[in-house]
């Protein structure tokens, strides 16, 4: 049995809430149960010293988490004076799923950054960021749209991604923290809408897992990230 009781293939409560910022151009507050991430899009109409003069634009993103979005108070990065190894490798994946599915030449020597700001953590923030982050990009380039900065489709596909991992020898979906502080496999999916793997993140805790058990956390990441997609689509009517 699971922590939160929940069935092996069943999500945490999950919510896409748009336009909660006033100044972001895009925005999206993403809760999954008691993970909460908010997602702020910005847009600069200029692009990275290597990329002038291609006619051609830049996503990328910036991830953290704030003091108390753990149980103990967290000293800010800032202070510390330089980014943990972890948060760089967190916004680098969370840059790298966006531009999965933009058209960087559509998009024009613009540069859009992805803010990602854990509120709260409980497991899975890196997947919750990438999941809100496409709702506060897309709402980015639609404000674009509306002012004609772009005039052809900037966004080829929906991105979102989900944890999935091995709990007491059961594949489960969706790892809150009780489940990923101890499971024995831990992975984070990243697909596509249309089910294209934009990257996988496979970790044996414990015993190596099987490439039979590797295909059952592929199923469910499949399943938990269409319906993550259907959340999205609901979310931008």
């Amino acid at each position: 049995m699971r922590p939160s009781k929940r069935a092996a293939d069943e999500l945490r409560a999950v919510t896409l809430e748009r336009g909660v910022s006033k100044h972001a151009e895009g925005s999206c507050l993403v809760k999954f149960g008691d993970t909460h991430v908010l997602c702020t899009a910005s847009l600069e109409e200029r692009v990275p010293p290597w990329l002038r003069g291609q006619n051609r634009g830049w996503v990328t993103a910036e991830y953290g988490m704030l003091p108390r979005a753990t149980g103990d108070r967290m000293r800010r990065e800032a202070s510390a004076g330089k980014q943990s190894g972890r948060t760089q490798e967190i916004q680098r994946l969370i840059g790298r799923s966006l531009r999965a599915v933009v058209d960087l030449e559509a998009l024009g020597e613009a540069q859009i950054t992805v803010d990602c700001d854990v509120i709260q953590a409980d497991g899975g923030t890196r997947t919750a960021a990438i999941t809100g982050a496409w709702v506060a990009l897309r709402d980015c380039i639609e404000w674009m749209k509306s002012r004609d900065m772009v005039s052809s489709e900037v966004l080829k596909d929906h991105i979102a991604a989900i944890s999935c991992g091995i709990y007491e020898g059961t594949p489960v979906l969706d790892l809150d923290y009780a489940e990923d502080s101890t499971a024995e496999t831990d992975a984070n999916f990243v697909l596509t809408g249309s089910g294209g793997i934009v990257e996988i993140q496979g970790t044996a805790e414990g015993a190596p897992f099987s490439e039979e058990e590797f295909g059952q956390l592929l199923g469910l990441a499949k399943a938990g990230i269409g319906r993550l997609v259907d959340l999205q689509k609901m979310a931008i009517l």
